[in-house]
């Protein structure tokens, strides 16, 4: 398959996706509990000075403010009849920040999970899932994302009925789930599992973002194990771990921190890059400068250790483990 996607990637080797939307929103003044969606068409200049100063820091790729915008989780504040306006606008928004750029920026139409869980542990079933993401992909195609990109599934499910959605819309599809430190999904997918499931369902890339930190991220990709040539893994790791601090949910990874991040994980085999949680543009700046002046190299897990933290614990070793794991003391 071709596509800009597919073009950017052959012409750099690598591409940096922007950081996080949500945490950087609330210091520009969103409150909790309001959605950063409803900003698409109540505080746009907001949302355009974030797509710009990502672009500035030298993302690639950017994502809509479109998280949330399903029809269920808009329902929860009285917006689900406007899922159509919202992201089309947010996919106008980065659109218009990607084409104002001096170079060539792509837009991820950005999908989240309905937040309900599938039957028979919930009411939420295929058919309404897959009309719900349809919705959706659908506005942010028309809005004028280049793809669409799923992102911090937990669920085989739903991951499936959001692809089977995303797909229709003629786009190229990547996907990510979020995976805790015991190496699984909330829903008990672990990085094979999904590694497995991407390649059924011909993702042109997929990966892991959120969870607790940079080094539990990087673990989990090394263990996407398989021929994934025709298939791009991406990493979009928190900035650090969350701590609750003075009522506040805070992230303690520094600059320097996100760029060892952001190299371990191209050596890892990584690539699309980028930050998630607490990822501001100052971070993604100083990922972009390393992945810029760093050649790859063979991945080490010692170095990796070293420099991001043990995390390497808790997932399952696999056959197909690289030789550098193999063989190494597992904290318990």
């Amino acid at each position: 398959m071709t596509s800009p996607l597919h073009d950017l990637i052959a012409k750099k080797g690598w591409v940096l996706a922007d950081g996080a939307l949500g945490t950087n929103y609330f210091q520009r003044g969103l409150e909790t509990g309001d959605p950063p969606e409803l900003w698409c068409v109540d505080k746009p200049d907001e949302v355009l000075a974030l797509h710009q100063a990502f672009i500035d820091a030298g993302a690639d790729i950017i994502l809509t403010n479109s998280f949330g915008g399903t029809s269920y989780r808009l329902k929860l504040h009285q917006a689900d009849d406007q899922v159509e306006m919202l992201n089309k606008a947010a996919a106008r928004l980065a659109r218009q920040s990607a084409d104002a750029a001096d170079r060539q920026v792509l837009v991820g139409g950005s999908i989240g999970p309905t937040g309900e869980l599938f039957n028979p542990l919930g009411a939420l079933d295929r058919q309404s899932a897959i009309e719900a993401f349809t919705e959706q992909a659908e506005a942010l195609r028309d809005g004028g994302a280049d793809l669409l990109w799923i992102e911090t599934m937990s669920s085989a499910e739903e991951m499936e009925a959001a692809v089977f959605a995303a797909r229709a819309s003629g786009l190229p599809v990547c996907a990510t789930m979020t995976f805790d430190t015991a190496g699984r999904t909330m829903m008990g997918i672990t990085p094979q599992d999904f590694a497995n499931q991407a390649a059924e369902l011909s993702l042109d890339g997929f990966g892991a973002n959120c969870g607790i930190g940079p080094a539990e991220l990087l673990d989990t990709i090394t263990h996407f194990n398989g021929p994934y040539e025709d298939r791009f893994i991406i990493a979009k790791g928190n900035c650090g771990i969350p701590q609750y601090k003075d009522g506040e949910i805070h992230y303690h990874g520094s600059p320097d921190l996100m760029a060892d991040y952001a190299l371990m994980a191209r050596d890892a085999g990584a690539t699309i890059i980028g930050g998630c949680c607490g990822t501001t543009p100052a971070h993604l700046r100083a990922m972009y400068d390393k992945l810029s002046q760093s050649p790859k190299q063979a991945f080490d897990a010692e170095k990796a250790e070293t420099l991001l933290g043990a995390a390497w614990s808790n997932l399952p070793d696999t056959p197909a483990d690289s030789s550098a794991r193999r063989g190494r003391r597992r904290r318990k």
